[in-house]
């Protein structure tokens, strides 16, 4: 599912969002991606089109220490938590855009995310919230975790 989500930002970054669920599915299925995966994936990506940023109180903005649930220790890897935190402290995502994240990163139900995969969600988001994305954070969150040892 996530070469799925990879497919779509590439494809239509650049068009502002990706077409609506009927021809979406169509085009995936034209690219080659199976129909269980085009489900899983149209199934995510409308949860993730249900988030706005009024469905969070505004008080979640005002600071604070955010302590991580049980489960969200359990889908998120380690790295991928420090990642979402690093971000938040350095202004890069706003409080309720780390929830938003979160949110989307415990719905895929897959135990310890690893940190690139957390990426591509964190993302997802911020195209979806129609942020403007500046080309280097979008390099940032592209480039594999591990891309300094391939070298």
């Amino acid at each position: 599912m996530f070469d799925i989500l990879m497919f779509l930002f590439e494809s239509y970054f650049h068009a502002g969002s990706y077409p609506d669920p009927d021809k979406l599915t169509i085009k995936l299925s034209a690219a080659g991606f199976e129909d269980d995966d085009i489900n899983r994936a149209l199934t995510w990506l409308s949860g993730l089109n249900q988030l706005t940023q009024t469905d969070y109180p505004a008080s979640i903005n005002q600071g604070g220490l955010r302590s991580y649930a049980k489960q969200e220790i359990q889908y998120i890897s380690p790295e991928g938590l420090h990642f979402i935190s690093f971000w938040e402290h350095n202004k890069m995502i706003t409080p309720v855009e780390r929830e938003m994240i979160i949110d989307r990163a415990v719905a895929f139900g897959r135990d310890s995310l690893p940190l690139d995969r957390v990426k591509l969600i964190a993302l997802m988001v911020l195209w979806n919230q129609h942020e403007e994305l500046d080309p280097l954070l979008v390099e940032d969150l592209l480039t594999p975790a591990n891309s300094a040892q391939l070298h």
